[in-house]
């Protein structure tokens, strides 16, 4: 919950010019929906896209406060973000909404990025791997199975998310391995293409060591990309 119109517009004019090189990397800035029709006007022939940070899965209905997929795609938005960790410990967002949630995007032409991600506590307790595929299975079980390549997923240990704290490259490759293992439980094919990120306390610093790993294709940056130069650092990082 960052930035009005005007000061994401400021952000905007400042980081496009960074990132306008970066050919062989997709990027995306997932706002707040006050900002998404004002982004998506200045992103326009870039190769910047944006994305929501939550929707309901139904086209309409009697859900006040709710955005719907199509409303989304009104404003030429590109994806949206799902099942994020703040969404599940602060707002009740639970696996069998993300259920109905990740196929509807994509019926939406939405592209979805599911986030998993355990507690400290289930990392202490040893059930990191069960608490992922509770979540990845169950968020991708309605889905088409020749549609699941076009899923992302975020692995975002919650313990390492605004704490300063990052996974070790040898937990994240860990986490993101069998997370892309999951996947191969519905299609050893989907798992191969399906791309799979890093998310909690990623910075310039980190990118490049994150990303190198085998199973990282990317990274879900959270209090980093709220600057412009230092997300720029971050893309910088990618190519």
């Amino acid at each position: 919950m960052h930035k009005t119109i005007e000061e994401a517009e400021e952000f905007i004019a400042a980081f496009l010019p960074r990132v306008y090189a970066a050919e062989h990397v997709d990027m995306a800035l997932c706002v707040p929906y006050t900002t998404l029709g004002a982004l998506v006007d200045s992103t326009r022939g870039s190769r910047v896209g944006v994305y929501a940070q939550n929707m309901h899965w139904a086209l309409e209905g009697a859900y006040t406060g709710e955005i719907s997929p199509r409303m989304l795609t009104e404003l030429d938005v590109h994806g949206v973000v799902l099942g994020h960790s703040e969404r599940r410990q602060l707002f009740g967002e639970t696996d069998e909404a993300l259920q109905k949630k990740v196929p509807a995007a994509l019926a939406a032409g939405l592209a979805p990025i599911l986030c998993v991600g355990e507690t400290e506590d289930e990392r202490e307790r040893g059930d990191t791997e069960r608490k992922l595929r509770h979540q990845v299975l169950e968020g991708l079980e309605k889905v088409a199975q020749d549609r699941l390549h076009e899923v992302v997923i975020a692995y975002e240990p919650i313990w390492a998310i605004g704490t300063g704290l990052t996974a070790t490259v040898e937990q994240a490759q860990e986490a993101c391995s069998f997370c892309r293992a999951l996947v191969a439980h519905f299609s050893p094919e989907a798992a191969e293409r399906i791309r799979v990120l890093y998310g909690g306390s990623v910075k310039a610093e980190n990118a490049a060591e994150l990303m190198a790993l085998e199973d990282v294709d990317g990274a879900l940056v959270g209090g980093a990309s709220l600057d412009a130069e230092s997300f720029a650092a971050i893309i910088d990082a990618a190519a």
